[in-house]
């Protein structure tokens, strides 16, 4: 059904808050298998992908790595994003009658104040991203990261949230 994607350097503990997140998906048999792609971390974030069943993809190793992935439709996430209960029927909904991506709605909870959001820059899977297999392995052809795809599709909103993950680095 569904592959999520999350990349990483040095969040073990932001990989672990977005996995949780993604238990409900996983028991009612949305999520698939989750890839963690390391950009070379030197924390415990590597453990962590392990004890929670994912599978890793070295930096440089993204095209092949979501080649080998097992569903048809990929999530993409950054680390300490979480999924607000609920999102499954929305994606279900969406991988069952469409082909274009598509990105959640922010959450009201943890909402940054107006000003701080107006002036902040937007982050390209800040919302996540919800994307086909194939439409994602031809735009990181030449490698990359996936910030990459994020950038470079235009993508609908479907009616599940996401809290995004703080500011990144």
């Amino acid at each position: 059904m569904l592959t999520v994607v999350i990349e990483t350097r040095n969040d073990e503990e932001a990989l672990a808050r977005t996995l949780a997140s993604l238990v409900g998906g996983s028991v009612q048999g949305v999520v698939r298998e989750v890839v963690v792609h390391d950009l070379g971390s030197t924390d415990h974030t590597a453990m962590v992908a392990d004890h929670a069943g994912c599978h890793m993809v070295a930096s440089g190793e993204l095209p092949a790595g979501l080649m080998r992935a097992k569903g048809d439709w990929l999530l993409l996430l950054e680390p300490g994003a979480r999924l607000v209960d609920g999102w499954t029927e929305s994606v279900l909904h969406h991988m069952s009658g469409a082909t274009t991506p598509a990105r959640f709605a922010r959450s009201h909870i943890g909402r940054a104040p107006f000003l701080a959001r107006l002036f902040s820059r937007r982050r390209p899977l800040q919302e996540g991203l919800l994307i086909t297999k194939r439409q994602a392995v031809s735009l990181l052809r030449g490698g990359g990261e996936l910030a990459a795809i994020g950038r470079s599709v235009a993508s609908r909103r479907i009616e599940a949230e996401i809290i995004p993950s703080p500011k990144r680095r």
